[in-house]
């Protein structure tokens, strides 16, 4: 079984720094079931490759040690050839501090995104090419699976259940080898070891910042955990208690003294009412609210039979929960209901469900992610999902000079990883438009001060 990894980031080199492995050198691993090496078959400034080969023993896995701890009863099998569970321990014992995200001399850089291409091959894919789709995709990467036959001889008997993968992306490198760790058995839908409950503590602690929001959780925390019902049962539930009531009632507590703060200008009710007109005038019938919190913009969206679909799509589960009670989904008219979709995700992560839209707004939602995540949520929203029309809106950092006490270089919400100016968002707007295809209007939302702008600002980009 083999697993390249390649980076184009230059000084391209510096994966070995990352990986904790000498690029001059050839590194071997003595693991229960065979060997795993890894070593680079180039080494540039330009492109570095590092490439893990796990030699399985296939009589060892039927013998045992000493005639004992048989893995398998037959000695024809696919296990020492086909990437599974087997290369996930290589990864874990041969690349574990790098997996980490821990560096010797390159923190800093294993800290940042950076291009990363995986090639596996074969990988089994249980339930077709498309599973590997499914799962890599909502995570941001480019996938491709290249099929093998079941017999190059016999083109009629068509594929098998392998590929050679391709998964690609701006990413940590932590980030790819613990998708890998987790998403490689799940593609197999085999283990070959035991699975008990310490292995829900290790989908859990390998998944934090990812599973808890991937639409294919469900068939991630089954398939790892060996489809032992209580034990996916017990994950699921864990993921879903990520968010706890009582960091909701905080996280609402910080919403609130934002709208106090915007109350005398109202802005609010203005900074809706702007984004349902603008969804009206955009002629959308489908559209997503990005972050929709609570659901008040949802609220007005409801109110317009213009909008035959429309879906809210929050990370935050207790968030999605008091929108539905505020929204009262439960007691809603059939029809009304069929409308409107609540759906728990990231939007920094590829989703399906948002692909095919109309429209999507994104209200006060940019500013509270970490600025080294925007160009995943561009690539997530404009690039993967591409609705025609995408309605950006984010508070102008000048305009806080207005505010009555409030002190030179504040936020307006504890939660803000940052605040623009116009021109930043502007400069930011244009370079996403000229990327991704589109054309964007810059506007203002509230009544603009004289010296300091309006206190929103507003992008509307056109597919």
């Amino acid at each position: 079984m083999f697993l390249s990894l390649t980076t184009t980031h230059c000084p391209a080199t510096d994966l070995g720094y990352l990986l904790l492995k000498h690029p001059d050198k050839v590194h071997e691993k003595q693991l229960a079931f065979g060997t795993a090496h890894l070593f680079y078959p180039e080494a540039g400034e330009g492109r570095c490759t590092a490439a893990l080969v796990v030699d399985i023993d296939p009589v060892g896995l039927v013998r045992g040690r000493k005639g004992r701890d048989r893995l398998f009863d037959h000695y024809v099998s696919d296990r020492p050839y086909v990437a599974s569970s087997f290369l996930s321990v290589a990864i874990a014992r041969l690349l574990g501090a790098a997996m980490s995200g821990r560096s010797k001399g390159r923190q800093e850089l294993a800290d940042t995104p950076i291009p990363l291409e995986a090639v596996i091959a074969p990988l089994p894919c249980r339930g077709g090419p498309e599973i590997l789709e499914r799962l890599f995709a909502p995570l941001g990467y480019d996938v491709e699976a290249g099929p093998h036959p079941l017999d190059p001889d016999r083109p009629d008997w068509g594929p098998s259940a392998y590929v050679t993968a391709r998964i690609s992306g701006q990413v940590r490198l932590a980030e790819l080898l613990t998708h890998l760790f987790v998403l490689i058995p799940v593609l197999d839908n085999q283990k070959h070891y035991w699975v008990g409950p310490d292995e829900v503590d290790k989908l859990l602690a390998k998944g934090t910042g990812w599973l808890e929001t991937h639409p294919q959780q469900t068939m991630i925390a089954k398939r790892y955990l060996k489809h032992r019902s209580g034990l996916a049962r017990a994950t699921l539930n864990a993921l879903a208690e990520q968010v706890e009531p009582a960091e909701a009632d905080m996280l609402e507590a910080q919403d609130e003294a934002e709208a106090t703060l915007e109350k005398p200008i109202r802005l609010h009710e203005t900074r809706l009412d702007t984004v349902t007109r603008v969804l009206l005038e955009a002629g959308a019938k489908t559209v997503a609210d990005l972050g929709c919190g609570e659901g008040k913009l949802l609220r007005r969206l409801l109110k317009e039979k213009q909008f035959t679909r429309i879906l809210g799509i929050e990370v935050s589960a207790a968030s999605l929960e008091r929108a539905s009670r505020r929204l009262k989904l439960d007691h809603m008219p059939l029809r009304q209901r069929e409308r409107i979709d609540l759906v728990q995700g990231a939007l920094t992560y590829r989703d399906v469900r948002l692909e095919g839209l109309d429209a999507a707004a994104a209200v006060e939602v940019i500013e509270h992610l970490e600025p080294d995540r925007l160009p995943a949520f561009e690539q997530a929203i404009f690039a993967a999902a591409r609705p025609k029309t995408v309605i950006v809106t984010t508070p102008n950092r000048e305009f806080n000079a207005t505010f009555e006490d409030f002190e030179p270089g504040k936020l307006r919400h504890p939660d803000h990883r940052f605040e623009w100016t116009r021109a930043e968002f502007e400069a930011w707007a244009k370079d996403v438009a000229k990327r991704r295809g589109y054309a964007v209007r810059i506007d203002s939302i509230g009544e603009a001060h004289e010296d300091y702008g309006p206190p929103t600002q507003m992008g509307v980009f056109r597919r």
